[in-house]
């Protein structure tokens, strides 16, 4: 049986298509990160059996609905390198991280060691690399800009702003590298590779960008406002580990004397208990983060505005929905 679409398809006609195609992208991934080595196998296939939401490959073959040629090969081949090359960021990711869990399961680097989970990397985004070939010169060329700016991200991410820079535009910038630039490919590749309209393709690599950076700062949220029991995520992880989020960064600007004490604890080590839980509760409470929603929201909204080069229909709905969702998820 199909596993449920990573978001709400209103049109049966549309959501059976979709499925089917997806189930095509399932099969496709596990023949493409096979080995020769049995070892290299099982350490590939670990974090894709994991699970995952698959947004990215659900994207490309949404996108590719506006063109004349959704059932395009080259449809097929996208949405694999796209899941690939993100697969392959979330290893290195969790080295970067020292991360235990990753989908629930014990990350490649718990399982197996650092050295592991690299190389294991390295292997899937040469897989990547090798699909993207069959696409041709230009696929080659967007997928290197791709890889670029998620690698230029996670410097950002890594290195921090520099003295005196704003700290919001730069976790801005970072986000838009490490997240938007794979979802915006992910449009752009499922338009381009069905045929749709060159301004079709820009609008959607456009909307492309700003749901994948409103994907990640509603992970930011949800790190301040999740409910574990409908989340799955333990609150203020984030929070507690002194990785910068939207409401975080929002709440340090005030200049408010009432919030003297939050900004002076979102300044410290929260690592323990007590400074941790006193935070999150200001936090909560704080106008930051209805600010930091109502930012999420509007970003989504820019992205429907790009959508009126599709006709209305299940489509553009659908593409719609995906925004929405993005924005305003509890998972």
């Amino acid at each position: 049986m199909s596993a449920p679409l990573a978001l709400p398809i209103l049109d049966a006609a549309l959501e059976a298509r979709l499925r089917r195609r997806m189930d095509e992208v399932e099969v496709a991934l596990t023949d493409h990160v096979a080995s020769e080595a049995a070892f290299v196998t099982e350490a590939a296939r670990h974090l894709l059996e994991a699970g995952g939401k698959r947004f990215r490959p659900l994207l490309v073959l949404l996108a590719a609905e506006a063109g004349d040629r959704p059932d395009d090969p080259g449809v097929l081949t996208s949405a694999c390198v796209v899941e690939l090359t993100h697969l392959a960021s979330l290893y290195h990711d969790d080295v970067m991280d020292e991360a235990d869990l990753r989908r629930g399961a014990a990350s490649a680097n718990a399982r197996w060691d650092n050295h592991v989970a690299i190389l294991t990397g390295d292997f899937l985004f040469s897989k990547s690399s090798e699909l993207t070939a069959e696409l041709g010169a230009d696929a080659v060329r967007i997928q290197a800009q791709t890889f670029s700016s998620l690698v230029e991200g996670q410097i950002l991410e890594t290195v921090g702003p520099r003295d005196g820079a704003d700290e919001l535009e730069h976790h801005l910038r970072t986000v838009a590298g490490k997240t938007g630039s794979l979802i915006a490919t992910s449009a752009r590749y499922g338009a381009r590779f069905s045929g749709a309209p060159r301004d079709v393709e820009d609008a959607l690599h456009e909307y492309g960008a700003k749901v994948g950076v409103a994907f990640q700062l509603s992970d930011d949220i949800l790190d301040i406002a999740s409910d574990t029991e409908e989340s799955g995520k333990t609150p203020g992880t984030d929070l507690r580990e002194g990785v910068p989020t939207l409401p975080v960064l929002i709440a340090r600007r005030s200049t408010d004397p009432a919030d003297a004490r939050l900004v002076e604890l979102l300044g410290s080590d929260l690592s323990a208990d007590e400074p941790h839980a006193e935070a999150l509760a200001l936090l909560r409470a704080h106008p930051a983060l209805a600010e930091a929603r109502a930012y999420v929201v509007d970003l989504a909204g820019e992205a429907k505005a790009l959508l009126k080069v599709l006709p209305d229909g299940p489509v553009r709905a659908a593409l719609e929905a995906f925004a929405d969702v993005v924005a305003t998820r509890t998972a």
